[in-house]
């Protein structure tokens, strides 16, 4: 099936259709949402809640982008919802949520594999102020980051996604690692 008959499927409202959307692209939006709220069960309720908006509004796909594109950026926006509501110091507890719940280990690449008590102490430690940073950054500069540096999308796949060109996107990342390096150096010259 085309892709453009895989759409008109949806918009027929298709149950076959339906379940090969959710087959297609159920473990992709779970991934993008736990790259950026890595708390399993809120990752689940926002990917929940992003085939909810794309089975409302499927109707409204006018295809100038493909599916998948427009579905992800569904996913960024309803993620960059969620943290506005909750208080992000709260929310981005990482290594909580990262050794308590079952995200694939491609997720953790900051991390090592040892389970010794001083790494894991350190790694929370890290990903804490990693994370912490991260959310201190625009939501331009926080999408564009985390969606190439957590999620794996090429410049390509963000500028896409977020409907601006690629010289844009590397802007928004250049600002965003400039930031970055700013907070963290601060960090850790307090720390010190």
């Amino acid at each position: 099936m085309t892709e453009s008959e895989f759409i008109k499927a949806l918009k027929d409202h298709s149950e076959k259709a339906y379940g090969q959307l959710i087959d297609d692209f159920q473990q992709k939006v779970f991934s993008t949402c736990i790259s950026f709220v890595p708390n399993k069960e809120d990752a689940e309720d926002i990917a929940q809640e992003v085939f909810v908006e794309v089975f409302n509004s499927i109707e409204k796909f006018k295809g100038h982008s493909k599916l998948s594109t427009w579905i992800y950026r569904i996913t960024t926006n309803k993620c960059l919802e969620f943290i506005r509501k909750k208080n992000t110091k709260k929310r981005f507890a990482f290594l909580q949520s990262l050794f308590r719940s079952e995200i694939p280990l491609d997720k953790t690449m900051y991390f090592t594999d040892m389970d010794h008590p001083g790494i894991l102490l350190e790694n929370q430690e890290r990903s804490d102020t990693l994370f912490r940073a991260i959310n201190k950054l625009p939501d331009a500069q926080r999408v564009v980051f985390t969606l190439s540096k957590i999620d794996g999308k090429s410049y390509q796949e963000i500028s896409e996604i977020i409907d601006k060109s690629i010289p844009s996107v590397e802007s928004l990342m250049f600002r965003a690692k400039k930031k970055l390096q700013e907070l963290l150096g601060n960090f850790y010259k307090n720390e010190k």
